[in-house]
């Protein structure tokens, strides 16, 4: 077949034969470079970010110095708005009664003096008696107290003097002046209810009274006030003792059938630190333990107490009858 190849030391169609080729030249290879290390900076440039990272933290949520993530509740425009209505009738009480006592002892002043001293008071009953107010109290006013508010930075901490002179200041324009339109406006475009007065002095205002929550106090059921007398109930692992408390606060809550496996689940976990094991419902049987472990641990304080109130003589006393000068 014309154009076919013929291997190296053969014969041709013709006969004749054809030198061999060659044999290739074989080198030494040379060792691979050593991998360059990617600085961490070039691998920082490179490397994307970690969108799940940052999508896993709440935009409300406030992220400590220690990468903690506290959920904050920021107070809502109603709450501010109705905290804002009663300092500014606060605040313009003061300002109408400064003003009543400067046209009552300074009416044979002249007319200009007489408004110089009505700016004057203007300037420290919305500017002053504010700031000095916010600044002496950590962030609260009357309006604020009464609702439960106070305004902190953005960062959580308590607010410094400019913080309260920037808001102050900004809240002539957008409180008094326009009887709180434009604090309304910018309040109703932002997440967190900030007015501008916040915007400029990067704070805003937390909701700070919670419900006063009571927490049931389980006893020992009736049922098992027998196993009681005899029972002896070691000292439970601490995320085992949370599991129980959060079971018995929360199992109205839950359906029967969840209720009743979580029951089991708790009561197993709990049987090797328990003895005798009482028999009946599961969840009678974690009450009675909780309760138990509540009582010997109150009685063991209560002995630890009596103990250093007897050794608080020696500790603090002198030795020796000593002279105490």
């Amino acid at each position: 077949m014309a154009g076919r190849r013929v291997a190296s030391g053969t014969a041709a169609d013709d006969g004749s034969p054809r030198p061999a080729a060659p044999a290739p030249e074989v080198r030494p290879a040379r060792p691979a470079a050593p991998a360059r290390a990617e600085s961490p900076r070039r691998a920082d440039r490179a490397a994307p970010p970690d969108l799940a990272a940052s999508a896993s933290v709440a935009p409300d949520e406030l992220i400590t110095g220690e990468a903690v993530a506290l959920d904050v509740r920021p107070a809502s425009f109603m709450l501010r708005a109705a905290g804002t209505l009663i300092d500014w009738l606060a605040y313009g009480l003061l300002f109408l009664g400064i003003v009543l006592g400067i046209v009552t002892l300074a009416g044979g002043l002249d007319s200009a003096l007489q408004t110089a001293l009505v700016t004057a008071s203007l300037v420290f009953a919305l500017v002053i008696v504010p700031m000095v107010v916010e600044v002496s109290t950590r962030g609260r006013s009357l309006g604020r107290w009464a609702l439960g508010l106070r305004i902190v930075r953005d960062d959580g901490g308590a607010i410094r003097l400019r913080h309260a002179f920037i808001r102050s200041l900004t809240g002539v324009v957008e409180i008094f002046m326009t009887f709180g339109g434009i604090a309304a406006l910018v309040s109703l475009l932002n997440a967190r209810a900030k007015r501008l007065g916040d915007l400029l002095a990067g704070t805003y205002s937390q909701h700070e009274r919670v419900p006063n929550v009571i927490e049931p106090v389980f006893g020992i059921p009736e049922s098992l006030s027998g196993w009681a007398s005899v029972a002896d109930v070691a000292r439970l692992p601490d995320r085992l003792s949370r599991r129980i408390a959060a079971f018995l606060r929360q199992a109205p809550q839950l359906t029967p059938a969840s209720r009743g496996a979580l029951a089991s689940e708790l009561a197993n976990e709990a049987a090797p630190f328990v003895s005798p094991l009482p028999s009946g419902d599961p969840e009678l049987f974690l009450a009675g333990v909780a309760a138990m472990r509540r009582d010997r641990d109150f009685q063991r304080l209560m002995g630890e107490r009596e103990r250093m109130l007897r050794l608080h003589p020696t500790l603090s006393g002198l030795p020796h009858g000593f002279p105490d000068r």
